[in-house]
Parts: C-alpha cells; structure tokens; sequence
C-alpha cells in the first residue's frame, strides 16, 4: 500500500496540502498588516470576519488533503469569556496543529516562528504570545502576558496550551507544565485521539523523523482524528493560589476522559534519561528525583552550568569533609526548606546526618550536563584524587555509583581494565585515554543489570513542533510535598 500510494496519492496530496498553504498566506498577510494590540482587543470588523472564514476553510482543505476527510469534534467549544485558555492533551505530532487551525485560538510560539516564510505569517495572523530564547527575562514575562489576555474578559482570542511540553506516545498524561494554570482562571480541557489502526501520526524523539511521519500519514488512504471539548474547570480559590495543584487536577480530569493513566515523568526527565553519553541511566536512577528537586529548588536552566561551578570549586576546597543539613544549606544558598530536605536525604545513604558534597557535585553535573560524560568523570577525578593526581578502585565506585545513581556497582572489571599496569591506582589521563579506546565502556565493564534494558535506547532531535514553544512555566513551580527519598532505595 505505501509503494503505491507514495507513486499515486502522495504527491498529489503534498502539492494540493502546499497548495492550500500558499493560498492562505496572502489573505492572513493582508489581515495582518496594520494590527496592533488596541485593535486587536476590540471585535473583529466586518472583512477580518471574512477572512476568518475564508483562512478557516482553506486550512480545512489543505487537513483533506492529508486523508483528514472528517474531524470528529465532541462537546462545546467555550466562549473567551467563559474560558480564556484551552488546555490540549495529549501531545503528540504537528498534526495537533488541526485544533488551532480550527478554532484560530493563539498559542505560545517562540519569536523565532515569526520568520518563517509563509508559516510565520499565518502564525502571526492568529496572535500568538511570542517566547524569546535570547532573553532571559521571557518566561516571566510569557506568563504576565497570559495573565493580561487571560483575564480580559473575552476581549482578546483564547489561548491554546499543550501543557504537557512535549510529544509523547499517547499512553498515558506526564507532568503538566503549570504556566497555563498560574492566571487562576477557568479553563476548558481538550483531549486529542487518533484512533487509526496503524498509527503514523505519533512524533517522539525516539520514533521516525518529521517528513518520514508527513510520508506515512499521506499514504494512508483516510486518517482519523477526534478533538473533544470536556466542560470548563472552574479553580478551587486553593488551586488558584497554587498552580501546580491546579494542573495536576486537570491532568487528571483529562487522563479519565481519554482513560489513560498519569505519570509525573516531566520533558526535562526524558532528556536526562535518554541523553545519549557513554553513561546510561538504569532505570531505577534517583537522578530523576535529584533532577525535579533541583528544579523544584528553583536553580534555573540557563545559569545551571555557572552553579555548578561554582559549587565544584567549594567542594574542592572542603575536601573530604562531610555536611550536616545546615550546613548544606549555607553551601547551597538556600534556606532549609521541605525540598532542601529531600535532596539531602537522597546522599544521606547511612542515615547518619552528614553527606559527602562531592557526591551532590558529581550528581549536579549530570543533570546539567547529562550527555557529557566523560566532562563528570573528570571533574569527578579532580574532587576525590590525591595528591599525586589518582584515584582508587574504591573512589572509581564512588564516582561511578553517583553519577548512575544507583546503590551499588561493581567497577572491579573497569578498573583493572583501566589500570593495566597494575598500579592500584589511576589517573584520569589514564581513563580518557581507556574511554576513546572503548567508547561503549559502561556496557562492556560494568554489570548489564546496572544499565537497565531501556537505557540503551537512542536519541535524536528534542526541538519542538512547528516551533510551538513547550516550556514557558517559570522554573521554580513550586514545593511538591513527597516522602523523602534515600539514595539506597
């Protein structure tokens, strides 16, 4: 069927899906010239009506195109005023771009967007919220726009969020960003499904690239797609106050309605555990439960790598020197606080109150640094070497142990390896020059059941579709109450 319809049906579609675009681009051009934020508060006029219509029915010609014959749509759309932000989930292809194109409601787009030929001008005809990269301060600043729009009584068009932040396979709800939820207004739920038998519309990291899915979908001779409206979430005045509650509850309200399970994975935990490195993570890591309370601590992405610096070069003046919470506290700069608590707990493997700072260094720079291994194992070495620049097998263990982090590992195998003249003893020289000889090192020396089957899977491109931007939430969401975590478990 797909060498018949890719020398028959699939360039047809493709041109006439082109086709359809290019003939949208001159109207939303037109419709955008001129407009500014005072104008676009007001009812729509007369001919921006029209146009609205015209855009909304080429765009639903150039989804026929894709095999897309009917759009199965289920429930009421609510109005701006009765909820200013849609919620969309799950995510999981550019084909989620159909809701948008029918409803025209804006989305949150990275500024880059703006410039694509064509696309970038229909992106702009629908007045998205802009996230810049290059400005630090755009987060905050995303949100306050949300709030302002959110809470203009109808007056500007509805929002739509996938607040989910990434493509995912649709088998179950992961962590919803809290971005959509921090305004404190109503919002409708809406779930996406594609119920065809074979499906080639799912795009993750790990599956097939953007123009093998476009291939796939158009060879197949009718592909299905269902958008339901569940009635709008009006906020608890708790769940107002706390956004992450607030986007929890809708997760789960969304996850019984589309009856899949949630998980608290987050996108940021799919990059640590799949980060390809000669490190795999092994399933039962706790570096991803170091990785959401540094987030959850509120130390921020893009000044991570200056922290951990900044943290390594204490640690190297402390030594061997353990710490006590307080003291962990004033290392870290931050008050002792029930996350605080958490994290200290998760190097505290004795139970004895004090932990070795080495240890939250080396488990720092894999989170900030997850495909750089051998970058960790050598700042690892600068943190336990001795005088003379070496390390013991007992010390390789421990690097190895935190960096993985798991309880135990064996690295007597590695280690001899490594050291091969037997000197009980080796320098980091002597493991970079081992590691370019032995790129696969980690599988080959150290016990398979540590690595984990899963972590032996492959990564490729994490950039987001049709430059939606995934991540506007500021990154301090706020504390989670959980038990706490010990590295051993």
């Amino acid at each position: 069927q797909i060498a018949f319809m890719t020398l028959t049906l699939f360039p047809i579609r493709l041109f006439f899906a082109a086709f359809m675009m290019l003939l949208a681009w001159p109207f939303a051009f037109i419709a955008s010239m001129g407009s500014d934020e005072q104008e676009l508060e007001k009812p729509l006029s007369w001919w921006r009506k029209i146009v609205d219509v015209l855009l909304k029915a080429i765009m639903r010609m150039m989804w026929l195109a894709g095999g897309f014959h009917w759009i199965n749509v289920k429930g009421r759309r609510a109005l701006p005023a009765e909820a200013a932000i849609l919620t969309v989930a799950p995510h999981s292809s550019y084909f989620d771009a159909i809701p948008v194109t029918m409803t025209f409601a804006s989305i949150v787009m990275k500024a880059e967007s703006k410039d694509i030929p064509v696309w970038g001008t229909l992106i702009k005809y629908i007045r998205p919220v802009f996230v810049s990269r290059s400005d630090q301060d755009s987060r905050r600043k995303t949100v306050e726009e949300i709030k302002r729009r959110a809470q203009s009584d109808g007056k500007w068009p509805q929002i739509m969020i996938f607040p989910e932040g990434t493509c995912t396979n649709r088998s179950c709800l992961i962590t919803f960003k809290p971005g959509a939820f921090i305004p404190g207004v109503p919002v409708q739920p809406v779930v996406l499904r594609y119920p065809n038998k074979l499906d080639t519309i799912t795009w993750t990291w790990q599956g097939p690239g953007a123009f093998e899915i476009l291939w796939l979908t158009l060879c197949q001779f009718h592909n299905s797609v269902e958008i339901e409206f569940l009635p709008v979430y009006i906020p608890s005045e708790e769940e107002r106050k706390n956004p992450v509650l607030y986007a929890n509850n809708v997760r789960r309200v969304m996850a019984e309605a589309l009856g899949v399970p949630v998980t608290d994975y987050t996108f940021e935990d799919c990059q640590l555990a799949l980060a390809e490195g000669q490190l795999r993570l092994p399933s039962d890591t706790c570096l991803l439960e170091f990785a959401k309370l540094v987030r959850s601590l509120g130390l921020k992405p893009e000044t991570l790598e200056d922290d951990l610096d900044k943290y390594a070069a204490s640690a190297m003046k402390m030594k061997k020197e353990k710490v006590d919470l307080k003291e962990f506290s004033a290392y870290l700069e931050f008050p002792v606080s029930h996350t605080l608590e958490s994290m200290f707990a998760l190097f505290d493997e004795d139970e004895d109150g004090v932990i070795d700072i080495r240890e939250f260094v080396i488990a720092l720079s894999v989170v900030c640094k997850p495909s750089k291994t051998l970058e960790t194992i050598q700042l690892a070495f600068q943190l336990y070497q001795s005088e003379s620049g070496t390390i013991t097998e007992e010390d390789l263990a421990h690097i190895l142990k935190t960096a993985m982090g798991v309880s135990q590992i064996d690295v007597t195998h590695l280690f001899r390896a490594v050291d091969e003249e037997e000197k009980g003893k080796i320098t980091y020289d002597d493991f970079y020059t081992f590691a370019e000889l032995h790129p696969h090192f980690a599988e080959d020396y150290l016990y398979a059941d540590q690595m984990g089957a899963e972590s032996g899977l492959e990564t490729s491109s994490l950039s987001a579709p049709n430059g939606i931007c995934t991540d506007f939430s500021p990154d301090n969401a706020g504390d989670r109450r959980k038990p706490l975590q010990k590295k051993l478990n």
